[in-house]
């Protein structure tokens, strides 16, 4: 017998090993990919979260301009509060904007992982053929 013929427990070992460690890879992956996930969907929170802070301010000073515009009738003081609450709506709806993208579902699907998985099956699926045509 040849000394570099292996034997089917060395093969199946061996195989199981590598799945193994294939496997391995493919949850550290996954965890990675989990946490930057995370990271997004959380910075998304917080600017939404920004965003309806600073929407209130301004709904705050839009009330107070109305407020003054009626009682002053000269409508300067109240329009400059006007000119502040609508820059300040503007900026909620920028920032609500960025944090809503943060929420979109290809963020939250670990692509990576799935491709990779995939592709692995694939290869394994390609050495089983191979083996079953000898």
């Amino acid at each position: 017998m040849d000394a570099n013929v292996r034997s089917t427990r060395g093969l199946l070992s061996d195989a199981f090993h590598g799945i193994t460690q294939l496997m391995r890879g493919e949850l550290a992956l996954a965890r990675a990919e989990a946490e930057e996930n995370i990271r997004s969907i959380a910075t998304g929170a917080s600017l939404v979260l920004l965003a309806a802070t600073v929407f209130f301010v301004g709904l705050n000073v839009l009330a107070d301009a109305a407020v003054a515009a009626l009682a002053n009738q000269g409508f300067a003081t109240g329009w400059a509060a006007l000119i502040v609450a609508a820059s300040l709506i503007v900026i909620a709806a920028v920032l609500a904007a960025i944090g809503r993208h943060a929420f979109s579902s290809t963020k939250i699907i670990p692509r990576r992982t799935v491709m990779n998985i995939r592709r692995d099956a694939d290869t394994f699926k390609e050495a089983m053929s191979h083996d079953t045509s000898l």
